[in-house]
């Protein structure tokens, strides 16, 4: 095993699960539409390189979801929409110029 040191400023992870309607999920409320503005936006920014956006299974709180969390600095965002990217966005770039929001 090699351990690295991550080379984005921020980890930024979209839960996409998707319960097929047996409970709620994440998925529910259009996560991967989430997941791809947010995509969209990192990239028209020129913040590929320093921003990562990508994927993942469930968080645990897919009750509250759709979940969108950023790491390392532990920010927790539920109950997103793809009208609130925006606000995940400014929240990125306050870590990128280092201006708390």
């Amino acid at each position: 095993m090699e351990e690295n040191t991550s080379p984005y400023v921020c980890h930024v992870f979209v839960c996409i699960n998707d319960r097929k309607g047996e409970r709620k999920s994440c998925a529910d409320g259009k996560s991967p539409a989430v997941r791809k503005a947010l995509k969209k936006e990192v990239e028209k920014r020129g913040w590929v390189g320093k921003v990562r956006v990508s994927q993942c299974g469930c968080m645990g709180l897919c009750a509250k979801g759709p979940n969108v969390i950023i790491y390392p600095q532990k920010f927790w965002f539920s109950d997103v929409s793809e009208n609130e990217v925006i606000r995940i966005l400014a929240c990125i770039e306050s870590l990128l110029t280092n201006n708390p929001v």
